[in-house]
């Protein structure tokens, strides 16, 4: 196997040992940042700010999972005004995908490995149109699960078409969850990646090696992905995969779309709580962002 890690060493994807620690940090020389997914609707959102507001806890970023096209005009302006007053990022997702259109084969057991993708020349379109719109109305961010999806946008910001200033965040979804897809991913205009929910520290530490752009770590997972909880992990998962998003809340919810409301939006705020506790304990120097 030498001469296949010589190969890979030199397009940048080294093996790693067990004493990994990344010295890449965030812009603001912080290690971690916490991001709460699920909050589909701007409801949620106010129950979520009000939570981490009494509990006094900071959150970066929230994602909605659902896609943009079931929010209304007025839904999405309210969530981007709800996110800029609170200082928070906000991240939309992509509403088409298979899933979600005619395939009968998305449907499957063995299909179901088509995952979010998109299929043909219509739901491209279409789903490029449910980002313009998006950002028409002030959103930033946006969650992707299609690589060619990601280079069209990325093209179309490059070209100005989009505004320079949006960011792409991949999804688990997509399926990737080695260092040379996530370079990949990095080298077509991601922001940020987000690898698939039960990697080992190792595998983390190995995609960390390979790219600069944050990382996304479900620190906890709904059932239908798995529902494993990783909170004993996040200290370690800090020191490898820096600068990491800890995505926290998911066992709240039952699926990756649920409909999160008011009571388990604060639920989610609590798991963060805990979370966060086992940084302060077990790593305690370990740089929240401000």
């Amino acid at each position: 196997m030498k001469e296949t890690k010589s190969s890979l060493k030199k397009i940048g994807i080294n093996e790693v040992d067990s004493n990994y620690y990344s010295k890449k940090r965030f812009s603001d020389g912080s290690q971690y940042k916490f991001e709460v997914p699920g909050i589909q609707k701007p409801s949620t959102l106010n129950s979520l700010i009000s939570a981490f507001e009494e509990k006094d806890v900071k959150i970066h970023r929230v994602t909605q999972t659902k896609g943009i096209m079931f929010l209304t005009d007025e839904e999405i302006e309210e969530m981007v005004k709800l996110s800029k007053h609170n200082k928070l990022d906000l991240f939309l997702s992509v509403g088409p995908r298979a899933v979600y259109d005619t395939s009968a084969t998305a449907q499957t057991k063995e299909g179901s490995r088509i995952g979010y993708r998109l299929r043909g020349y219509d739901n491209l379109v279409y789903a490029i149109e449910d980002v313009k719109r998006a950002l028409d109305l002030g959103v930033r961010g946006i969650v992707l699960y299609d690589e060619g999806l990601l280079w069209a946008l990325a093209k179309m910001r490059e070209k100005g078409e989009i505004a320079k200033d949006v960011k792409f965040k991949l999804s688990a979804h997509a399926g990737a969850g080695n260092p040379a897809s996530a370079k990949l991913f990095e080298s077509i205009g991601l922001n940020s990646f987000n690898p698939v929910r039960d990697l080992s520290i190792p595998m983390i530490a190995s995609i960390r090696e390979a790219i600069n752009i944050p990382i996304d770590i479900h620190t906890e997972n709904p059932k239908s992905t798995g529902g494993f909880i990783r909170h004993y992990e996040v200290p370690k998962i800090i020191k490898v995969a820096a600068p990491v998003y800890l995505k926290t809340g998911g066992s709240v919810a039952k699926s990756h779309n649920w409909d999160t409301n008011s009571k388990e939006a604060k639920e989610r705020i609590n798991q963060v709580i805990l979370v966060k506790n086992m940084i302060e304990r077990y790593y305690p120097e370990a740089i929240e962002s401000k």
